[in-house]
């Protein structure tokens, strides 16, 4: 989420995995949004489509003279439906995030409990990369970040995704294939 009164737009697209939102920041630390995701087993078998209005928390930020660490809560609710069931199931979708940033490191974890009647799927995701050198705020940074993630029940693989990222301002891009060789695309602009 951004500063108070922004907004904040992202995306993760992939063949197996496609969500984007957007949310507006009540105060610095509150965030409310919606978001759509669709989600496909590695073997095409099961989909799932879901839409979720978004709660997104800043449970503690840690400043230093040179880092910045975050702890973050958000809580998802909404319509999931899938091509192995019939109508829409109510998925709650609670979740944290971890993370840690300087001006050339930056590493997280997240994870994300996806439940509705017969349905759980669990999601899991590491991150950690390195910007090739430092520029000034007005300047294009280039990193190199890794992903490794999985969700239980949908895929019985841990996907693997070196990206490009290139960070400025109020926006990043992130582009890369993943272990499967598939590609990847993600994206967040703060407005």
């Amino acid at each position: 989420m951004g500063f108070k009164d922004s907004w904040m737009a992202m995306g993760d697209f992939g063949p197996n995995w496609r969500e984007g939102w957007v949310n507006y920041a009540l105060t610095a630390r509150d965030a409310v949004g919606v978001g759509a995701i669709y989600m496909r087993a590695d073997d095409k078998s099961k989909r799932r489509e879901l839409a979720e209005v978004t709660y997104t928390r800043l449970l503690q930020r840690w400043n230093t003279r040179d880092s910045q660490a975050n702890a973050w809560f958000v809580m998802g609710l909404g319509g999931v439906q899938g091509n192995d069931f019939g109508g829409t199931k109510t998925m709650f979708a609670p979740g944290l995030q971890f993370d840690y940033e300087t001006t050339r490191v930056y590493v997280s974890a997240a994870g994300r409990l996806y439940r509705a009647n017969g349905i759980k799927h669990d999601y899991g995701a590491l991150r950690a990369g390195f910007s090739f050198y430092e520029v000034d705020y007005e300047q294009t940074q280039p990193w190199l970040i890794v992903e490794v993630r999985r969700m239980r029940d949908l895929s019985d693989k841990t996907e693997i995704t070196p990206m490009l990222r290139l960070i400025n301002k109020g926006y990043f891009v992130e582009a890369g294939v993943n272990n499967s060789r598939q590609w990847r695309f993600n994206f967040m602009y703060i407005f």
